[in-house]
């Protein structure tokens, strides 16, 4: 193998590909990059055997060929290179990679070793639109716990129907809701493709890894391209800007998450966002480090944020809010409530909620382009 390659386009392909690498090395050739060079192009490949991601960039290739190289050292040698092109050469000691005055020899594995993904069907599938989906990833993430012995928590669950899409993520004592309307053209009927067979008119459930999320989080975040989604039998595809992120499927049931929403809570305050943010992040330095609870005490017309914790001591602050309801006490564990309000971008969000141990609801108010439904247990002290 022998090319050039400028080094912002290199960069950004190897940064891509740094959350896929597997961290705790069982097999060692995945800590490698996986190099095609070929066609003016170079193609890199990662995987960690749950999670893979193919991506491509221009290159000038004087000699085709195929190497593994250690991703980190490979990322962080580039990313200390000036602005030029790289070139990257194979011989028999290893990998040359060097620009302008900089040359270095990478050691390799062989090419033959690296594991083979599948490849996704060329036709069938469905258009997600980006902007949908960015949303659903970054409002519901981080309620999913990836630590859960029950597998099928592990993950998000995606719902698409011919009209709208909603992810859908839990662990059990949260539980996160964004759905968004598939109003694109091309978008109109659900396909699904599994084992070569398609069926018009279904809905879709699928269950996404917590890190399929978060990798296809950061595709979406590099541009407004439209997704192009494809179901297999054990994979799952999504091709975003010219590159394809693949994931294993979680085999499970998702919990029936429609009965979690309450239907019935009868009392609600709105909030400013900031306002109530700041307060519950000052109030909650002063809570039990282990539990970060917080109590709501709403009487009519405030609210007071508290916390208190018998080795470091209490906090509280006091919100003015328009409420005409009776006085309550209801317990939350701090995080939980930040991690909603950092998640919206409303300047208003409301808290609804009938009694002191039934689920309450968090929404923002006059989002544009996406329901949000944050449902959050009580906590008994």
């Amino acid at each position: 193998m022998e090319l050039v390659v400028r080094k912002a386009d290199l960069l950004r392909e190897l940064q891509l590909l740094q959350g896929i690498v597997e961290r705790k090395i069982t097999i060692p050739v995945l800590a490698n990059v996986l190099l095609e060079a070929g066609d003016n192009e170079l193609r890199l490949l990662a995987t960690d055997l749950e999670v893979g991601l193919r991506s491509r960039c221009e290159a000038s290739v004087a000699k085709a060929g195929t190497v593994t190289i250690p991703a980190k050292k490979l990322f962080e040698i580039v990313r200390a290179l000036p602005e030029t092109d790289v070139r990257i050469e194979e011989d028999k000691s290893g990998v040359r990679v060097a620009a302008d005055r900089f040359d270095s020899r990478m050691a390799t594995l062989p090419a033959e070793d690296y594991p083979s993904l599948p490849v996704s069907a060329e036709d069938g599938g469905e258009t997600l639109g980006s902007a949908g989906l960015r949303q659903m990833v970054a409002k519901t993430h981080f309620a999913i716990t990836g630590e859960d012995t029950r597998y099928f928590l592990n993950g998000g669950l995606l719902v698409l129907k011919a009209g709208a899409m909603s992810l859908v993520a839990t662990d059990g004592h949260r539980l996160a809701l964004v759905s968004v309307s598939r109003g694109h053209e091309g978008e109109g009927q659900v396909t699904k493709t599994v084992s070569g067979e398609d069926k018009s008119g279904d809905e879709i459930k699928v269950i996404l890894p917590k890190k399929t999320l978060s990798e296809l989080g950061r595709l979406l975040a590099e541009g407004d391209a439209d997704v192009q989604f494809v179901r297999g039998e054990n994979h799952l595809f999504f091709s975003v800007g010219g590159r394809l992120l693949i994931s294993r499927v979680i085999d499970g049931q998702f919990p029936a998450y429609d009965r979690v929403v309450p239907k019935s809570n009868d009392k609600r305050i709105e909030f400013d966002r900031d306002r109530l943010t700041s307060a519950v992040r000052r109030v909650a330095l002063l809570s039990n480090e282990r539990s970060r609870a917080v109590k709501f005490q709403m009487d009519p017309g405030q609210v007071e944020v508290t916390s208190s914790s018998p080795e470091i001591g209490d906090a509280r602050e006091l919100l003015m809010v328009d409420y005409t309801g009776p006085s309550m006490q209801i317990c939350f564990n701090a995080q939980y409530i930040l991690d909603f309000l950092n998640a919206v971008e409303t300047e208003q969000v409301a808290l609804e909620f009938k009694d002191d141990v039934s689920q309450a609801v968090m929404r923002p108010i006059g989002a544009e382009g996406y329901d949000y439904t944050y449902v959050i247990m009580p906590m008994r002290l």
